[in-house]
């Protein structure tokens, strides 16, 4: 009977809890065959013609935009790529882009401006580029200045975040009328590790730091942060990627209709307006 016990003992010590909801979302927006914002370009906008170059420092190999049609409509469309083979994924960072690649995406939103072209940003990376290069030649500045000629953008603008939404260098591609989040999705100041590096001094504590973050599309749905979370196939859009495409066609569709609907200056307003109430707290005495 004794022996019994200790067995049973022994076995309930081993047994793991599961990782919290956030880390399961951490690891879906992070899937190696989830859909990048290039497959989504791709699949939803037609005679895409690429535009290069910030006309200051270079080409960033980890930023796209360039000239589309959606549904007969031309617009401007903008993402960051990451590259599915090593060789890919070392040339264009990660993902991850430099002060040009942020200085190329401004210039071809000034672009659709002109033309009264509606602008789409698609979303996926872990943050800006933090190398030296990126800081020397203004990083900060580059992604500060997005955000405040985003803010004043007179078109109407649709920012979606398909994987990881990371920090200033998501922030300088969604400052938008409307921000749109895929429900597997991750949107937040800092990633799970470095938020687990900076409080617990231990990066392994990132499943604890995803949990607390609340940077999951129904948290930050709730802080305001997001104005739709986009339903996903089960078990995620890199399982049916047809699908994930088809519901975020359907969502772009229709938020574009309510902005077409609003006047210049109401559509300015309500931007305004939104951003500046974002993740209010108030406490009473």
């Amino acid at each position: 009977m004794a022996e019994h016990e200790a067995g049973r003992h022994t076995h309930t010590q081993h047994v793991q809890e599961p990782p919290p909801e956030a880390w399961v979302k951490t690891e879906l927006a992070r899937h190696p065959q989830r859909p990048y914002p290039m497959d989504f370009i791709d699949a939803l906008f037609t005679d895409f013609s690429e535009i290069h170059g910030d006309r200051a420092f270079g080409d960033d190999a980890a930023m796209s935009c360039g000239m589309a049609y959606f549904h007969g409509e031309p617009v401007m469309v903008i993402g960051n790529l990451k590259g599915r083979t090593l060789k890919e994924r070392v040339a264009r960072k990660f993902g991850s882009p430099d002060p040009e690649g942020y200085r190329k995406a401004l210039r071809a939103m000034k672009i659709a401006e002109k033309f009264k072209r509606p602008i789409f940003t698609f979303i996926d990376l872990a943050g800006a580029n933090p190398g030296i290069g990126a800081e020397e030649r203004g990083q900060g500045e580059a992604i500060a200045r997005n955000l405040i000629e985003m803010s004043r953008l007179r078109v109407p603008t649709i920012a979606t975040i398909t994987g990881e939404g990371g920090s200033g260098g998501a922030l300088a591609l969604a400052v938008a009328d409307r921000v749109l989040m895929l429900e597997n999705a991750i949107y937040s100041v800092i990633s799970p590790e470095g938020c687990a590096s900076i409080m617990w001094k231990d990066a392994a504590k990132k499943q604890q730091a995803a949990a607390a973050l609340k940077y999951t599309a129904t948290s930050v749905r709730q802080l305001g942060c997001v104005d739709d979370v986009l339903p996903e196939p089960d078990g995620g859009s890199q399982d049916d990627p047809a699908q994930a495409m088809a519901i975020v066609d359907e969502k772009l569709r229709y938020h574009l209709g309510e902005l077409r609907a609003l006047s210049l200056d109401d559509l300015l307003e309500r931007r305004y307006r939104k951003f500046r109430n974002i993740a209010q707290f108030y406490t009473t005495a």
